[in-house]
Order: structure tokens, then sequence, then C-alpha cells
């Protein structure tokens, strides 16, 4: 039997403060929380919805020091962003604070003694690397050295950023200090850590036997990790931007973010309600529920609650509807790289599109697997689902009420089938977009509430009033009547999904806030009831305004290319002798077609000068044959042939690789006679 609770608490994910919050973030974590949170006031729910900015850590630090100034410079200047951005776009927290106020520092310092003084953690002490001359331990990030598996020599000590792979900074060869340059040496260092492995039966009970609700992607990505089991995590690191240890001979160190960072829930809503916010955190009666990436599934599913049971005094989650990620014109979204769509940006280039940006994102929600933003999706669904589905109903009903009854409701005078067809449609819309939100399916739950909107429409092209006022204005009546009560349902449907639309359409209406149990009703309206002034919710985006945050993003892939490309390392040194060998001439393409079945091969016809020689080349995504026939190209002459694709090539035509990876034939500046040598 499913547990009643008094009360929610809803979490979402701390961004981390040293950049602008991007559409992943929002599709991932932000919008479906809102809109969740959305829907529970709307019930009149006890609800409260905590935020705030994880603003400590390495990453931070590094910043900081690229940039000259201090750590608390570069977490104010991005907590200021990302709230901004949040408030823009409707994301209605009760609070938002940062993982540096006064309240935050005192929550996690005490929740870490309450650990601390039942022993619940085991000291180890280790050998890391210390830099000799900056005087400090060197967390990964702050150790480069040559990757052993590709050779670039500016990995990280926690990844090689050219080859993507994960390494420890025990594996670079020739380290080094990202502080000093100096070479870091070995020294002991004492931490403390939280023995996740003595939770591990305890976990593997409340997650896979109490807890099979949860999403697939949840459930499966937490079984994985405990069916690795699981090892003791350090809640301390050798930093000078933290809380500090509260141990004694604990200089230096402070906690580690992964720990510092969830209880930012704790204090924030302690911030928010400073006398009551135990009820929200250690009532029974109380419901937790994180919205969160899945890159923070264990953390919130596994860690944190291990967290929570030691200190005993808690609740757990009771459910963590983490989305999977959004990719962006098919490829993955990149902080380092720009390669997103970053919300302060979007709302200079869309004023007033909010509810846009944030309708396409729950349309495209990631809650099962990976999905994509383009920006040809985004204007297909604004110009063929918001402005011509929704805005058309809208408009239609409340353009035809203003022709016909000077903008008041008429009163129903008789109700057809075809009425009481319409009205059976959307009665049980109530229960459906019900069904779907309790259950966290936000795109199902936007898609029904469309629904009511091409029922509308479907149902003013079916009865067309404008042909029948001609004849009677009473079964008009009836018909703007039905319509006008399914405009207002489109208000309360979709109050948790386009807030700023809904408050415009009701402020058309000139209709009270109703709440959640209203929707489905056919009198939410009342005859001679008088409307406000009409106005279009939505306009059409067209091709130009599209295709200027394309070319954005394509100039920013440029420039990544530009900026990765490195020339390759010469090759060893030859001896003059050695290149002698090599016969480089100039030959006419007389024939050149594609090979069948090899999308990267062209077979050429070459007159050489003596003869004429067939050559297989790796260039068909470059060129197209017929444009290369009648041109003169140089290839190696005297290559032992080989066979590709069952065709003899007799040589090699020489290319360069440009820094998109893309090849240019090598050609000579004038036309010469074929077989020409190059010297």
């Amino acid at each position: 039997m499913e547990k009643k609770f008094k009360r929610t608490t809803v979490t979402a994910a701390l961004p981390y403060a040293n950049g602008p919050v991007h559409i992943g973030h929002m599709a991932g974590v932000y919008v479906p929380a809102d809109t969740y949170v959305r829907y529970l006031r709307l019930k009149k729910q006890p609800v409260i919805f905590i935020g705030g900015s994880d603003e400590h850590g390495v990453p931070i630090t590094i910043r900081a020091r690229k940039e000259g100034c201090k750590p608390q410079d570069i977490v104010d200047r991005y907590h200021k962003i990302i709230k901004d951005s949040f408030k823009e776009f409707g994301i209605s927290f009760d609070i938002y604070s940062r993982t540096t106020s006064s309240t935050h520092h005192e929550v996690a310092t005490q929740f870490f003694e309450d650990l601390y003084k039942s022993n619940k953690f085991v000291e180890k002490t280790s050998e890391q690397y210390y830099d000799p001359e900056a005087k400090q331990f060197l967390a990964d990030r702050y150790i480069t050295g040559t990757c052993p598996h590709c050779g670039n020599e500016n990995a990280y000590g926690d990844q090689c950023e050219k080859c993507g792979t994960s390494l420890s900074p025990m594996e670079l060869i020739n380290p080094k200090s990202a502080i000093s340059g100096a070479q870091p040496i070995m020294c002991e260092t004492t931490h403390w850590y939280l023995p996740l492995n003595d939770y591990e039966e305890w976990l593997r009970k409340w997650i896979l036997e109490e807890h099979k609700e949860w999403r697939p992607n949840v459930y499966g990505q937490c079984k994985s990790w405990l069916d690795m089991h699981l090892q003791p995590r350090a809640v301390t690191r050798d930093l000078d931007w933290g809380i500090p240890v509260p141990v004694k001979g604990a200089e230096g160190k402070v906690l580690y973010v992964w720990f510092d960072a969830p209880i930012g829930y704790i204090s924030n809503t302690k911030e928010l309600l400073p006398d009551s916010w135990e009820t929200w955190w250690k009532d029974p009666e109380t419901r937790l529920v994180h919205f969160i990436g899945k890159d923070n599934i264990v953390f919130h599913c596994i860690v944190f609650p291990a967290m929570l049971k030691a200190q005993g005094s808690f609740i757990l989650p009771d459910n963590v509807p983490a989305n999977e990620f959004l990719n962006l014109e098919g490829d993955k979204i990149s902080t380092s790289r720009n390669w997103a769509v970053w919300l302060n940006e979007y709302l200079v280039d869309f004023p007033g599109k909010q509810d846009v940006l944030r309708y396409v994102l729950t349309a495209n929600a990631p809650e099962t697997k990976d999905n994509d933003f383009t920006w040809k999706d985004f204007q297909a669904r604004n110009n063929n689902e918001l402005v011509a589905i929704f805005g058309n109903f809208v408009n239609r009903a409340m353009v035809l009420t203003s022709k016909y009854f000077g903008s008041k409701v008429p009163a129903v005078s008789e109700m057809l089938q075809i009425d009481n067809d319409i009205v059976a449609e959307f009665v049980d819309v109530k229960s459906k977009v019900e069904n779907y939100l309790d259950n966290f399916r936000f795109r199902d739950a936007q898609k029904e509430a469309m629904n009511l909107a091409r029922i509308g429409n479907k149902y003013l092209a079916d009865t067309e009033p404008w042909k029948v006022a001609k004849t009677d204005m009473a079964r008009v009546q009836t018909i703007l009547n039905l319509s006008l009560q399914l405009v207002a349902n489109l208000a309360i449907a979709f109050e948790p999904f386009l807030p700023f639309t809904c408050e415009k359409l009701r402020k058309m209406l000139n209709m009270p806030e109703f709440d959640w149990n209203s929707l489905g009703s056919i009198s939410l309206l009342e005859s001679g009831h008088e409307m406000n002034q009409h106005e279009l919710l939505f306009e059409k985006i067209e091709d130009d305004v599209i295709e200027a945050q394309v070319q954005k993003l394509l100039a920013t892939k440029k420039a990544n290319e530009e900026a990765n490309y490195r020339a390759k390392e010469i090759r060893e040194v030859v001896d003059f002798s050695d290149f002698e060998k090599l016969d480089i001439r100039v030959g006419t393409v007389l024939e050149c077609n594609k090979v069948p079945k090899a999308d990267k091969l062209l077979q050429f016809l070459i007159e050489d000068g003596l003869d004429k020689r067939t050559i297989v080349s790796g260039i068909a995504k470059h060129y197209k044959p017929e444009d290369l026939v009648g041109k003169q190209v140089c290839f190696i002459a005297n290559l032992a042939p080989r066979k590709l694709k069952g065709i003899e090539s007799q040589g090699m035509i020489l290319s360069a690789e440009n820094v998109d990876g893309s090849l240019s034939i090598i050609m000579p500046e004038k036309s010469v006679k074929p077989g020409s040598e190059v010297k």
C-alpha cells in the first residue's frame, strides 16, 4: 500500500558555480523539478523547493588561479548569473542559496562532527603527491604530465582531455605541479573516510527491494554499483578552499565537495525556515524527492543516503527521478568546448520566449535515454505546436467571441451530440495528466495537456461557428461557450509547464486562479463573464533567426577545431638518399569513379607521361569524381602496387589534411607535362 505523506521536500541538484547554466541542466533537472513543484502547489499540497549553488572544490580554485582572482570572486560572479537565469525562466525555488553561506558552514560542520563523534569514519594515512615549492598537497587536477596512452604532454592527473582516458596521477609520465611547475614528491597525509562498504547490505535492501518503482536508469545504475561492491570514500581532502575539517591537527584540510554539497539541501532549508526546518527533513510524514541528472545518481541514491543513515535522524529520499543527458545538434554538450546553449544568452536572443524553451525541453526530455536538442526541432515545435495548435485555438475562440458577443462568455443554449462528445473527450484530462505527473512522466503529461488544444481546434473546424452564425446564433453560443471552457482548462493544465503563458492567458480571460481540482470542468467561466483584450500567445520563429543560432554553433565548432589542432610531430630524420628513392610525379586525371561498396575510395585513371595507370585513393568524402577529371595531381609513381577492394592501385595520390580533418589534393600551381617530376 502506497504511503501517504503530509508534505514534500523537493530538491534540485546544486549547479557548480564556475560557469553559467545551459539547456542540458534545464532539461535534466530544473524544468522537471519546477513542473512537479508547481503541480503540487496547484493541488494545495504543502511543498518546499530547495536549490542553491555548489561553490567549493578544485575546479573553482583552478579557474581563480587562471584569472588571477580569489575563489570567492568566481563563485560570487556565477552564483548571480545562475540565480538570475533561474528566476528569468520561472524556476520557482522557495530559496536559492549557496554553500559559501555561514548557515551552510555551520550545518555541514555539525554534520561532520556528528559522524566523527559517533565513530562513523575510518581514519587512513596514505602517500599523495606534494608540491615542495608551493608547500601543499596536490589535487589530481593540479598535476599534469604525459598521458601513457596517447602521449599528450598536457594530461591532467584525473583525465587526459585529448584521448578521454581516465587516469590517476601515478600513471602520468613526468608529472609536474600545475601550481609551481615543480616535480611533485610523495608525502604522507591523513584523511577521514566514510566506509560505504558497511552500508552495502542495507542499501541493497533499501534500493533493490523497497524501491523497485524508481526509474530503470536509476535502479540499474544503483544495482551496478552495488554489484561491484562499495569501498570507503574520503570525506576530507588537502585544499585551502572549502569548509575546514573541525578536527584538531587537520589544518589545511577541508570537507570534500561531494560530502559538503548535498548537505546544502539541509542548510538551505534551515536558512529558509530556521524554526521549522527539521519538520521538512526529519519527520517521517515528509516525502523527500531529489531531481538530478544521471551523473549524480550514485551520490543521491547511495552516498548521500548512507550519510543520512549514518547520522541517524534524517529521512531518506522517497524517489530520485534522474534524467539522462541532453545532447546538442548530435554532439555531447561541453562547457569546456563552449558547445552549449547558455540560458543567459538565450534570454538575449529570444526575449519573452522562456516558455518556448521550457516546452521544447519537456517535449524532448531525456527521461529514459539521452535525447537531442536541435534548433530546427525547436523551431518546428514552436511553429507547428505552440503557434499552430495551442495559440491558434485560443486566438480563434477569443476572436470569435469578441466578434459575436463583445468578449462576453455566451450562455449554452442547447447541447448536441457533437458537444457532448467533445465534453467527454476532455473531462478526464485531469486524471490522465495527474497520473503522468505523479509518476514523473513530464513529457507524456505535457503531450496530454496539448491534446486539449487539439480537441478544441477540431471542434471549431467541425462546427464552423463562423458559418453557423449566418443562420443560428443560439448554436454559436454553445460552440463558443464550450470553446472558452476548453481555453480556461488549458490555462490550468499548462500552468506547471508554461507559467508565463498561463499568466498571460488568465489575464486575457479575466480568470481567477483556479486550483487543480477545477481541471476538466465545463463551467469555469460563467455566462456573461467579460474577458479582457486578447493577444497572440506565441509567434512564429523565422528561418533566419534559427540560421543565426546554427551559424553561432558552427563558429564555435570551427574555433574549437582550430584551437585544438596541433600539427603532427615531425617524424624521425631520414637521409637525403632515402628521400631520393621516392619518385613523385605529376599526372593528369583521365577518369575518376567511386569504388562500389566503399564510401571512402575513388578509382583514378592517370596519364603519367609514359602510360596510363590506376590509383585508388581514400578521398571520396572530400571530392566529387566528376570535379577531378582533367585536373593534374601529384602522386608517388614507384610505390609497390597493392590491392584495395580487389583493384590494383599503382601508386599514391598526395593530399594534405586540414584542421577540420578534410583532405586537399596536392596539385601543381600551373599545368605541366604529365610525368613531370616533383623535386
